[in-house]
């Protein structure tokens, strides 16, 4: 009931403003301009990106049994994910450095890796302030690979730490969600990492946060 709820009040915001904007083109209050078209777009990608959020949810809660894991290239899963993310980087002036070495395998499900690889580089590009920097890394223990991804900014009060991988927590509500997160993102991350047999992890201080992943070697 709890899930639902919070659910629908973030569906919720993005509709409302959706709701207002129309209204407002309707009634001839607002000029259909560039920015309002643009304002309009950003709702209504917000919408889907939670769409897409909670489908991650709910297949991860109905998974009947482990996902299937196979050997892959772990070092271009991440090289891919951060070519996908580099136009957000690049639009908020954000430089990136990929610490991987080439050719470093692991054991995952494809599927989840993009999307735990996807998920906390667009948390990255959220909270990093432009002009500020994001890395990420890799490195092989004895028996997992460490993944983390780490960004510079105001970073998570120590009393928030425990919470971040909780559905639908935000350190701070109103500045969440006007960047566009939903509490959503790093829910998934824990869920899906666990999933595939490894643990997640977060910490932050000296202006610097950082979320770490594991997942078997190969």
């Amino acid at each position: 009931r709890e899930f639902i709820a919070n659910a629908a009040h973030e569906l919720r915001t993005p509709l409302t403003n959706l709701q207002g904007y129309l209204e407002a083109l309707r009634d001839g209050v607002v000029p259909p301009t560039y920015e309002t078209f643009e304002s309009l777009h950003e709702e209504a990608d917000r919408l889907v990106r939670l769409a897409r959020s909670l489908d991650s949810l709910a297949e991860g809660d109905l998974a009947s049994g482990p996902p299937a894991l196979i050997d892959l290239d772990l070092a271009a899963a991440v090289v891919a994910a951060v070519d996908l993310a580099r136009p957000g980087f690049e639009r908020r002036g954000i430089s990136v450095t990929c610490e991987v070495r080439a050719g470093l395998r692991a054991r995952a499900n494809p599927d989840h890796l993009s999307q735990v690889l996807a998920n906390l580089l667009q948390n990255a590009v959220r909270y990093a302030p432009e002009g500020g920097r994001v890395t990420i890394a890799a490195a092989r223990g004895p028996a997992d690979v460490l993944v983390s991804v780490t960004n510079s900014g105001e970073g998570i009060p120590a009393a928030d730490l425990p919470h971040v991988f909780e559905r639908f927590y935000r350190v701070e509500k109103s500045r969440d969600r006007a960047r566009g997160g939903a509490g959503i993102g790093l829910a998934i991350v824990k869920r899906l990492v666990e999933l595939g047999g490894g643990s997640v992890g977060a910490e932050s201080r000296d202006g610097l946060t950082r979320v770490w992943f594991s997942v078997p070697a190969s």
